[in-house]
């Protein structure tokens, strides 16, 4: 088995530890649109779940999107009111790259909209609707300047203006259609109290304003995933219980000879193509299918998978963290199996320097698994991610009660994932505190985990056991207490709502700020332990 040379060993140290928190590069992709980093979104049915929760979930992987959250409480507006439309560009005039937002119109205003969690792409509003995301690309022709709503604006709009995903699908077909999508290809996964979907949209050709789209339903008793590619393949819209798709879906596809017949029409490989052939998604597809029903034998090189898959038993929370937090450990496709060294006892063992979270220049090293990234390989848990959502619907409980965010900042490898019910009125001033645009700050959350996490990975052979020491008790203490809030926030709200809603705004308030300290705290104690070993 290859060794690790001394010169590989200290180039191995000083990439690792400069390029996670002061890299200003994008993920070099060349996928149709150009991909900038990608996501991971795991979408679980009702009879799939442990509890009979709804769930969708997103990771946030990225280079440049914001750290800061906040709630955006309910509102209500005066007739004649617009609301601002804005288009991302690259920003590299802070300290770390970041996203600017430059107003490009607007649109007419409800007269109500719903209060929500407001993170980068946000993520559930007061009624349980949830949404989770992941960008695809699609073909380059698609993307058109010409629309007003990209990502960002139809998440805000779907969670201000709706109550089930349905709704937000029928939104979707109207504003796009009267408005126009200016983003790339993404999957926005669409989850209420009762079920869950995936939406695919991509744009409707240069200089043309509009949108093409197609939505699917993903079973009850099933699991989906979305990794940066698109997944949905055949339709059928005769059956609009499980797919719904705009009045254009076939039109460009046919004009352009990228399918021969409504017969022969798949969305994935009409528009998104190039997408099918990314190791990069096709991988971490495969690992959580095989994660939650390994009896399906699924072979990890093919080129598609179900849209969904029938778990072999209920799917926990605790099996969702699991998931996210994997990079292939156990297989033949763990990064870290080859990079060996002989311990004390003359055993050859993985060094303790084997770093999963490899950043991509120090991939090249090692020419692992044919190189990393968009051609290659890439895990599910990775080193750049901002946050990462889990979201629960529950058509038990009262909405302020039965929504819920789990959220964990930075990579999730090293992180712990902690209760944001949909009602709080508030969040700890760590999470609300920018990360990025003024550079490292104690007063951010993002700091606290991406510090440790960055810190973690110098020696993770050995400090993933000190980190887990850690967030392992805690995290097992928020789910077995979930039960327990539920029950004393519905007693309150059955008597009086907004005290229901003040304990829950002080619980999460409270786990947020306990998380945070104790991960400064962890960073201080890795740095003491091992400094001599850095």
């Amino acid at each position: 088995m290859k060794k690790l040379n001394s010169l590989k060993i200290i180039s191995s140290v000083l990439i690792i530890f400069i390029i996670p928190v002061l890299t200003s590069a994008q993920d070099k992709s060349d996928w149709e649109g150009g991909v900038p980093d990608g996501c991971t979104s795991i979408t679980v049915g009702k009879m799939a779940t442990a509890d009979g929760s709804v769930i969708t979930s997103h990771t946030d992987d990225s280079h440049r999107t914001r750290s800061w959250i906040d709630i955006v409480p309910a509102r209500d507006h005066k007739p004649g009111s617009t609301v601002p439309m804005f288009k991302r560009v690259a920003c590299d005039s802070f300290a770390m790259p970041t996203y600017s937002h430059i107003k490009i119109g607007e649109i007419p205003q409800v007269v109500h909209t719903y209060g929500y969690i407001n993170t980068a792409y946000p993520c559930m509003n007061e009624h349980q609707l949830g949404i989770g995301e992941s960008t695809f690309g699609g073909r380059e022709s698609l993307q058109s300047n010409e629309g007003l709503i990209d990502c960002q604006r139809l998440c805000q709009l779907m969670l201000e203006r709706c109550t089930t995903a349905r709704q937000a699908l029928e939104l979707t077909r109207e504003l796009t259609k009267k408005y126009g999508w200016n983003d790339y290809g993404e999957c926005l996964t669409i989850s209420d109290k009762n079920e869950v979907w995936h939406l695919e949209i991509v744009g409707p050709g240069k200089g043309k304003a509009g949108s093409i789209w197609v939505a699917q339903r993903v079973p009850d008793d099933e699991l989906s995933v979305n990794a940066n590619a698109s997944r949905i393949m055949e339709i059928d819209l005769n059956n609009p219980d499980y797919f719904m798709a705009s009045e254009n879906i076939y039109d460009m596809a046919l004009d352009s000879g990228w399918c021969k017949s409504k017969e022969d029409f798949r969305f994935a490989y009409a528009y998104a193509p190039k997408s099918r052939t990314s190791f990069a998604a096709r991988r971490r597809e495969w690992r959580v299918f095989d994660m939650v029903a390994p009896s399906l034998k699924l072979d990890p090189n093919a080129e598609n998978f179900p849209f969904s898959v029938k778990p072999d038993k209920p799917v926990t929370m605790e099996k969702l963290v699991d998931i996210f937090a994997d990079y292939y450990e156990g297989t033949p496709f763990d990064m870290t199996k080859n990079l060996t060294v002989e311990d004390e006892d003359g055993q050859c063992v993985v060094s303790p320097l084997a770093n999963p979270q490899m950043p991509y220049d120090e991939n090249k090293l090692f020419d692992i698994n044919g190189g990393w990234g968009w051609r290659g390989e890439r895990t599910i848990a990775r080193w750049y991610t901002m946050y990462a959502t889990i979201i629960q619907s529950r058509d038990w409980l009262p909405d302020a009660v039965g929504g819920v965010v789990w959220l964990a900042m930075d990579n999730v490898a090293t992180s712990i994932y902690v209760p944001v019910f949909c009602s709080v009125t508030d969040l700890h001033e760590a999470y609300k505190t920018p990360g990025r645009p003024n550079g490292f700050t104690r007063e951010s959350a993002w700091w606290a985990f991406n510090r440790m996490s960055t810190l973690a990975h110098q020696r993770w052979g050995d400090m993933r056991y000190d980190v887990e020491k850690v967030w392992k008790p805690m995290q097992e203490e928020l789910f077995e207490s979930q039960s327990g809030i539920d029950e004393e926030a519905v007693e309150l709200f059955d008597k009086k709502p907004k005290k229901a809603i003040e304990f829950l705004t002080e619980y999460s308030m409270m786990w947020g700020n306990k998380v945070v300290e104790e991960a400064w705290k962890l960073g201080d104690f890795l740095w003491t332990k091992y400094d001599e070993k850095f």
